[in-house]
């Protein structure tokens, strides 16, 4: 396996914040902690990857690998990218702090029929050693599974080949009683798709 490169750390801190997004303004909007706690530690992973993307460039330009002004674009893009991170972690310590939601965000709440859910699945679910293409949960839940996380590697917007393991757990977003069927899928309560 290759060794990441610098361009690679900037691309996975775009992803990773883009995410971080989605999943700050869910926790807030669906008032669910746990989702909260997930931006949390992916800050922490892409302050990591902030440091390690800097160490990579300049270890690259000394090497001459890289001229100082492809750095300096890398450096800014990454930066760019931790700044979104922050601000992320900033909306979902909103939730952390438990601070009242504006009435006209709970009202939209109401209104809305989406729901955001995080389901870890177990050993003995139906999905375990399926991909996505095989389960067609969207089309027969209706929850789209926009993220997976399989122990420390995240998948963005997974495709249909991304596969479910035991103990991966998957961010979904769909109908409300979607939810609950995916939820007994994921928990092996359910084993008719």
């Amino acid at each position: 396996m290759r060794e990441k490169t610098a361009e690679d750390i900037v691309l996975e801190i775009k992803d990773k914040s883009e995410l971080m997004i989605d999943l700050a303004y869910s926790s807030l909007l669906y008032d669910n902690e746990t989702i909260a706690k997930e931006v949390y530690d992916l800050e922490d992973l892409i302050d990591k990857l902030y440091q390690n993307i800097q160490r990579i460039t300049l270890e690259q330009v000394k090497n001459k690998k890289l001229s100082i002004n492809d750095a300096l674009s890398l450096l800014r893009l990454a930066k760019c990218g931790e700044e979104i991170s922050d601000a992320a972690q900033e909306i979902a310590d909103v939730e952390l702090r438990d601070v009242e939601l504006h009435p006209i965000l709970k009202m939209s709440i109401r209104e809305s029929d989406v729901v955001f859910t995080r389901i870890q699945v177990n050993p003995q679910s139906i999905l375990c050693g399926k991909t996505l293409d095989e389960l067609k949960l969207e089309s027969e839940t209706g929850m789209q599974v926009i993220a997976m996380r399989h122990q420390d590697k995240w998948i963005y917007g997974p495709n249909k080949n991304a596969r479910i393991d035991s103990e991966d757990i998957l961010f979904a977003k769909g109908p409300e009683d979607g939810e609950k069927h995916l939820i007994d899928l994921a928990t092996g309560k359910t084993d008719k798709i």
